[in-house]
Formats: C-alpha cells, structure tokens, sequence
C-alpha cells in the first residue's frame, strides 16, 4: 500500500522549501540557461565531429534559444 502525498517535504539540507522555491536548489533560470547554452554547445561540437549534421542544426537551435531567453531575462531586470 502506498501513501498519498502528505507530510513535509524538506530539501537535501534540511531546509523547509518555501512556496516561492521554484528553483529547487538548482540555481537561477538564468543559471539554467547558460548551463544549457553550454551543453548545447559542447554537444553540437560532437554532432558535427561525426557528421550527424540534423543534430547539429537542432542542438545550434537549441543554443541560440537559450541565449535569446537569457536576453529577454536581463532585458526585464533592467526594466
């Protein structure tokens, strides 16, 4: 028999998570988006060592997208 939800939910350090969390201790959406600006990166330089061509042209999609949200973020902290 499992149970249903309940009880408290604590973070890895023992910290009661706020209902504003919506980080889940894995840093900012901005840090998010430069992590996955990277990874796209380092993953399309492997796409094209070995010729698959389709992975490359998504994963270079994928890296400009992470760029223009992080873009549009700084752009409405600014504002």
């Amino acid at each position: 028999m499992t149970r249903a939800g309940g009880g408290r939910k604590r973070t890895a350090f023992g910290r009661q998570r706020s209902a504003g969390d919506e980080t889940g201790g894995e840093g900012s959406p901005d840090d998010a988006l430069v992590l996955i600006g990277a990874a796209a990166t380092e993953l399309a330089k492997l796409a094209q060592r070995h010729k698959f061509e389709v992975l490359d042209r998504l994963l270079a999609m994928a890296r400009l997208e992470a760029d223009e949200q992080l873009r549009l973020r700084s752009r409405r902290k600014l504002s």
